[in-house]
């Protein structure tokens, strides 16, 4: 099997990849007639990119001093739901000062042979839950173990390698070990030499693979790819612009999440909302699939809402609260046995002969309903405590936060790639 490596600033593609889950295709020529999407309106444009003039906001990434003061106080006062959310963080076995680290010098995801990438997956979640813990019990020995484990991976690790999935190493490990780091971003400890190196390895190993998935895709039509690998990508190029203080890479990702060609654009993520008696619901594109992969897609698109929320950008009232509706519809449907609307999803599979292979879903995919990720504390509280939109709008995210209480992170939720796509422990953070 080929692999790509994404080394240093160079991105060296070689001959033949796969493309998409465990289908191998060759690359597609310039030449190839590929199926083009209408140009996107300009009404799809809600949320305006600002000047590279303007800095980013050091707010903490995903979450604020603000935050960190709530919890702590909540904590001290003995309240739920934080207490519970808190023995959780405390009790893992990532947010321990005797977590090892191994970096790997190429992450390698897919391929068949040879892959590591649970080593970058298991890094980067003990950075993310040290750097809490260190913000919540105020001991400055917890940041200097997260900062240990990101200055390891920014020194060993030179590059991604693989076959297509490559592209999901990029996005999930970028997205994660960008936003530890911006959390760490604050801590006196972390000299500056070293911060400054660890910018460089953001910008070096996993910016130029978000961008190549998100420009070239493989060679592929723009909708080959199911949506979680478009909103993994723009969810780091997000963090890394953040990040690096790159106002130009941030605007690249909220761009891309609004008039994108890829299946990552949220009006794509999200493929149908309905009016009428389902007016609260929005069907997500890969909902016809699966839902182990429908409710990745409902954490991605929390991460990037909250990211951005941060910087003053409000994704979460994009379009008359989108991502709410296709909330209730994924809750509804994985939780409950209400009935919720299916309308028919074409995929457009890209062939081995560079043309499109159209595979009709006719029916909301049963495969992993049920499956309980840390996903639903964010968008239940950001919608019901700091919007206050009404109870029943927001029904079914509540039922998915309360099957899911209190939420973990990684290490809760198994030890394959699945338990580590969300960094979690929402209860404890964004509960209200």
């Amino acid at each position: 099997m080929k692999k790509i490596y994404y080394l240093v600033a160079a991105l060296a593609l070689v001959a033949t990849t796969s493309c998409g889950d465990g289908f191998n295709f060759p690359e597609v020529g310039a030449e190839t007639d590929l199926y083009k999407i209408p140009l996107p309106e300009t009404s799809l444009v809600e949320v305006e990119s600002k000047d590279i003039s303007v800095a980013m906001d050091h707010v903490g990434g995903l979450h604020t001093e603000e935050d960190f003061e709530r919890i702590r106080e909540k904590l001290k006062a003995g309240e739920s739901p934080w207490v519970e959310g808190y023995e959780l963080l405390k009790n893992s076995k990532y947010a321990q000062l005797s977590f090892q680290t191994y970096p790997t010098e190429i992450i390698v995801r897919g391929g068949g042979s040879g892959e590591n990438y649970m080593n970058a997956a298991r890094g980067a979640a003990a950075a993310y839950q040290l750097a809490l813990r260190w913000k919540i019990e105020e001991n400055g020995q917890y940041a200097k173990k997260a900062v240990e484990i990101l200055n390891k991976w920014a020194k060993t690790c030179i590059g991604l390698g693989g076959d297509s999935n490559v592209s999901l190493g990029a996005g999930i490990y970028g997205h994660e070990f960008a936003i530890a780091g911006e959390l760490l971003r604050g801590y006196a400890g972390w000299a500056p030499k070293d911060f400054a190196a660890y910018q460089q390895w953001m910008l070096s190993v996993f910016y130029p693979a978000n961008k190549d998935f998100l420009v070239r895709h493989h060679g592929t039509n723009p909708l080959h790819y199911w949506a979680n690998w478009g909103l993994c990508n723009i969810a780091s190029t997000m963090a890394i612009g953040i990040l690096t203080d790159r106002r130009d890479i941030y605007n690249e990702a909220i761009e891309h999440f609004q008039i994108g060609e890829t299946n990552g654009r949220i009006t794509l993520a999200i493929y149908h909302v309905y009016d009428g008696a389902y007016a609260n619901f929005a069907q997500l594109q890969e909902s016809g699939r699966d839902q182990g992969h429908s409710l990745m897609c409902v954490g991605l698109l929390g991460t990037i809402c909250q990211l951005a929320y941060n910087q003053g950008d409000d994704f979460f009232a994009y379009k008359d609260n989108m991502f709410l509706k296709a909330c209730e519809y994924a809750a509804c449907f994985n939780y409950t046995n209400d009935g919720v609307p299916y309308t028919l999803y074409t995929w457009n599979q890209q062939n081995a002969w560079g043309g499109i292979s159209p595979v009709e879903q006719p029916e909301l995919g049963t495969t992993g309903r049920g499956n309980l990720r840390p996903i639903w504390a964010l968008p239940y509280y950001h919608y019901a405590k700091v919007k206050n939109v009404l109870d029943t709008k927001v029904k079914y995210s509540l039922i998915g936060r309360d099957r899911s209480f209190p939420e973990g992170g990684g290490g809760n939720y198994g030890e394959t790639s699945g338990g580590f796509d969300a960094l979690g422990f929402g209860t404890l953070m964004f509960a209200r």
